[in-house]
């Protein structure tokens, strides 16, 4: 079988994180993200960091004054999280991500220049570098309609059993998902993919599992 992992979809990091999760499937590294942030966070020069309990904010990113900043997570150079997000669940930003206004990071990990825009929810996903959310789309993480929660994808012709219940997308780099878009739990877009604005693209549709 082919295994979809995080090496085909995703090129290069600037924080050291791309040694802890290359051979990686995506869903094992959000499963587990805890503990790839504590291996990362003991790579890291922490004098360039503010960190306190479990999270570690680089000294240049802008952390504006109502975001909300919850569990472990590493936020590096020059991020920008915006007024009224939320990050939770576990978080790695690598350099120069955007979180936007009412912005929900949930369990995920947005890897460099990556931008989620406002008012988005993206749960237990990856983004690659330079991957872009315009405002408004979801990027789903769970099957509440289906009664067998498991997430399956589907890869190159083949179905893929995640064996999680939560597992949202991995956006290859350079993906572009258009405003108001929908995507559904199991989705993997390989690198430069498009989502039109208003979209919904449920690969679970063209599965049998």
């Amino acid at each position: 079988m082919t295994r979809p992992l995080i090496k085909n979809f995703v090129k290069s990091s600037s924080l050291p994180i791309f040694p802890i999760i290359e051979g990686r499937m995506p869903w094992e590294a959000t499963s587990k993200i805890e503990i790839i942030i504590k291996s990362l966070m003991d790579t890291l020069d922490l004098s360039e960091y503010e960190v306190k309990n479990s999270q570690a904010v680089h000294k240049s990113a802008t952390i504006e004054a109502t975001a909300q900043l919850k569990g472990p997570m590493i936020i590096g150079p020059s991020c920008f999280v915006a007024n009224g997000s939320l990050l939770r669940g576990g978080i790695i930003l690598d350099c120069n991500c955007i979180v936007g206004h009412c912005g929900e990071l949930k369990t995920s990990i947005m890897l460099e220049g990556s931008k989620i825009a406002h008012l988005n929810f993206v749960g237990d996903s990856i983004l690659g570098c330079g991957a872009n959310v315009e405002a408004g789309a979801i990027i789903a993480n769970y099957r509440n309609e289906l009664k067998n929660k498991e997430i399956f994808v589907s890869y190159k012709g083949q179905i893929v059993a995640t064996g999680v219940q939560k597992f949202g997308a991995i956006l290859g780099d350079n993906t572009r998902i258009g405003a108001n878009a929908v995507i559904a739990p199991g989705t993997i877009l390989t690198e430069r993919s498009i989502v039109k604005r208003g979209a919904t693209v449920d690969q679970y549709e063209n599965t049998t599992a």
